[in-house]
């Protein structure tokens, strides 16, 4: 397991099945990274103005506000364009994925996440 200090990338994990989030957040913490979480796209909205992450992870089928809307409203927030915002979604059609392209999402990972796979594509944001 990996140490999280204060100069650990941010990633906010954006997911609203509880049980998902948790095995998220200890994959990625087991990594090096710090996470904050938000349930919904609205909330997404507030934790990302909030906490600045270096990277949002962010399914696109939620209540209360989806992934796409919400990755539209986040681009609008004062420098918050060019953060990377990866879609985590079950869904593979091709219409989604052009729907998420046009919201500004950055990538696209299928579940079930392959973690190593997305180890390496955080990190080649970070660089």
């Amino acid at each position: 397991m990996s140490e999280i200090d204060v100069k650990s990338p941010i990633v906010l994990v954006v997911e609203d099945n509880e049980d998902t989030r948790y095995m998220m957040r200890i994959e990625l913490e087991g990594r090096g990274y710090r996470v904050c979480e938000a349930e919904n796209g609205e909330a997404a909205i507030a934790v990302a103005d909030r906490e600045r992450p270096n990277v949002i992870l962010m399914d696109i089928g939620m209540p209360v506000l989806n992934g796409l809307t919400a990755t539209a409203r986040i681009r609008e927030l004062p420098g918050m364009r060019a953060i990377p915002v990866i879609a985590v979604t079950a869904h593979h059609d091709a219409d989604l994925r052009a729907g998420a392209q046009a919201s500004g999402f950055t990538a696209y990972a299928t579940k079930p996440i392959d973690f190593d796979w997305l180890n390496d594509l955080i990190k080649g944001f970070m660089n």
